[in-house]
């Protein structure tokens, strides 16, 4: 036998062990995934927005179920994922309330500057750099980070403030983790007000600073009929378990800094008989 064809011999042989050394392994050493794994996956949203708390939806889908984390965590996908994934489970279990982002602050051209920032347009490189050019250490700097943050063009900065589109908001909560001051926050999709300023100082230094920030004067706690608004730390807080819409903190507040951001107030019957 020639050298050549030798050589081809042996190198068919070989390609031939190691194909069966490999289909042999595939076989042994096959890792299972349980099937309900892609599944889940497919109920979800597929933002990979990290909303949920994991990495993506292949890992909060793999999460659910292997070590039964809550089905309620994709925000995007709302209740209708979440009823889909009980089924796959074999569970009941309620979707949680609908959530959606606001800003807490509506400083923006109400809201006076230091200097002039030159810097990375970026919120988190301009509050670096001395604490920002804003007035008020508390407020939006709107230059964006929240903005390029959300996967669903909910939120949009408008003469110097971000503002949420609560009819396109998802409540992923992706942009609650890049605002490096803090100022997105979550609250029930309902006709409720919010607070919104986050200016915890006095309120002569916060009139110096904002015309539009809260100056913890109370009027709002006094005047709300269930105790869900109190003030701590010079700034007024709502208790949403408590808030019945009733809108007497947004109507007392003089500095205009408690807002409805969607819906109007609730009428509430006074009179004790529930008519």
């Amino acid at each position: 036998m020639s050298p050549i064809l030798l050589a081809i011999v042996v190198l068919g042989l070989l390609g031939l062990a190691g194909g069966a050394i490999l289909v042999l392994a595939s076989k042994f050493m096959a890792v299972y995934e349980d099937p309900r794994i892609a599944e889940v996956a497919e109920c979800l949203a597929g933002a990979n927005c990290g909303g949920c708390g994991y990495a993506g939806c292949s890992d909060y889908a793999e999460a659910i179920v292997k070590n039964g984390a809550p089905t309620s965590k994709c925000a995007p996908g709302g209740s209708r994922a979440t009823e889909a994934i009980n089924r796959i489970m074999g569970q009941s279990g309620g979707s949680g309330p609908s959530l959606k982002a606001y800003v807490a602050c509506n400083g923006g051209e109400n809201c006076g500057k230091r200097f002039e920032y030159q810097g990375l347009k970026t919120c988190a490189a301009a509050t670096g750099i001395a604490g920002g050019p804003s007035a008020c250490s508390f407020g939006c700097l709107g230059l964006g980070d929240c903005t390029r943050a959300c996967k669903f063009d909910a939120l949009h900065v408008i003469d110097g403030v971000a503002k949420v589109d609560r009819d396109k908001c998802t409540g992923c909560t992706a942009c609650t983790a890049v605002c490096p001051r803090g100022l997105l926050k979550i609250k029930p999709a309902a006709s409720q007000p919010a607070v919104k300023c986050s200016n915890k100082e006095k309120g002569a230094a916060v009139n110096k600073a904002c015309k539009v920030g809260c100056i913890g004067c109370g009027l709002c706690a006094k005047n709300c009929p269930n105790g869900a608004v109190t003030v701590e730390n010079n700034l007024a807080s709502i208790d949403y378990t408590k808030c019945n819409g009733c809108g007497a903190c947004a109507e007392k507040c003089p500095k205009k800094a408690i807002l409805w951001i969607e819906g109007k107030p609730q009428p509430v019957d006074v009179s004790g008989t529930g008519a």
